[in-house]
């Protein structure tokens, strides 16, 4: 027998104040959204397995929690991510709709398993995403949104990785000898930095990307002496546009890394903030199939809320008083349009500390305690 209270393995009850801050955070991260013109969308928690996992990579594929569905005897699945449901609006139910069209969302996710950063199963995920542009104007708007976005809940030390998740793919295109290695190959050696492994297969060519990772603008400076495509050379140099644009936040490339950007096209990023593990958020370029068999260019990025809960942000100072047994509601109805919480006594004697609260109803005024 299951003890009573015990939670399956990587999921937790969120208490107070962290449920209260939860929420918060959300309305803070949404409320910016919205007022850069992002509209919520919401879609379910609960999806047609064949539907859901069409949209995700094979890795976030794996992530699906199935379970057949009682009525229909189809599978379904719990999502593990939001992104490919708002794509799957987009390119249905708001077909028709103005481009690019700008959408946010919020809302539970759940994963198969965790990992070693981040054991949790169940998280909380909110961000946006536009639609129907990939520009270069586009990807500096939702960089710059969810840089200000996170400031704003008071996250600090924010700072930005980009990658480039077809650059390799791209110059391999543009003839750039790979000697006996795949494509495949020169990928994999680059994700381990792997020079060696390089010469050896007669791809040297693509080393100098080994070298040109680490701040925004030295990385960028070693790029632009390579010798180059034009469309690659282009994008960079919006790269780097965009870059200039970005002040109060450190700013890297690695111009190679791939892991959790398969899907992913010119651009993706990362970013970071003081006093969490791992990342805070994960974006980029991507392409949405239509019904059609075509493909729809958007960017966008998620935030993960549940780290900055854990690192103690959206947590504020309480105002609650307490309101002892016998006092008129009257009294109480006007301390809660005054911006308090009201916790009223059952019976004479209550302590306010026992109901976490700051101040005490004396007669006259909300005194502190």
């Amino acid at each position: 027998m299951i003890p009573t209270g015990l939670l399956p393995e990587g999921l937790r009850d969120r208490l107070p104040p962290q449920a209260e801050a939860t929420a918060a955070l959300v309305h803070s991260l949404t409320a910016s959204f919205a007022a850069h013109g992002y509209e919520r969308v919401q879609p379910p928690l609960v999806e047609y397995e064949e539907s859901l996992g069409s949209r995700l990579g094979g890795a976030a594929r794996r992530e699906l929690l199935r379970f057949t569905d009682p009525v229909s005897q189809h599978t379904l699945a719990l999502r593990s991510d939001i992104t490919g449901q708002v794509g799957r609006i987009a390119v249905t139910r708001l077909a028709c709709a103005a481009r690019p069209l700008r959408l946010s969302y919020a809302g539970p996710v759940l994963r198969v398993r965790g990992s070693q950063l981040s054991p949790e199963r169940e998280s909380v995920q909110v961000g946006v995403e536009l639609i129907g542009s990939d520009s270069a104007v586009a990807a500096g708007e939702v960089i710059a949104l969810a840089v200000t976005a996170l400031a704003e809940t008071g996250l600090a030390g924010l700072s930005l990785d980009i990658t480039l998740p077809t650059l390799v793919a791209d110059l391999a295109a543009a003839g750039w000898p790979r000697g006996r290695a795949t494509l495949g190959d020169v990928q994999r050696l680059l994700d381990g930095k792997d020079a060696g492994g390089l010469k050896a297969l007669g791809a040297q060519a693509f080393e100098p990307l080994i070298a040109a990772a680490g701040p925004a603008d030295a990385a960028l400076a070693r790029l632009a002496a390579l010798d180059l495509p034009m469309p690659v050379r282009d994008r960079l140099a919006a790269v780097a546009a965009l870059v200039a644009t970005l002040t109060g936040v450190t700013v890297t490339l690695d111009p190679t890394e791939r892991h959790g950007f398969e899907y992913q096209t010119w651009i993706g990023f990362s970013i970071f903030g003081a006093g969490i593990a791992g990342e805070t958020g994960r974006g980029g370029a991507y392409q949405i199939m239509t019904p059609d068999g075509s493909v729809e260019p958007a960017i966008g990025f998620s935030v993960y809320v549940d780290g900055l809960v854990d690192a103690g942000l959206g947590i504020v100072d309480a105002r609650r008083v307490l309101v002892p047994w016998g006092t008129d509601p009257a009294v109480a109805a006007r301390l809660r349009h005054e911006g308090w919480a009201t916790v009223a006594a059952f019976a004479a004697g209550a302590q306010p500390a026992d109901f976490r609260c700051t101040h005490v109803w004396n007669g006259v005024e909300a005194a502190a305690i």
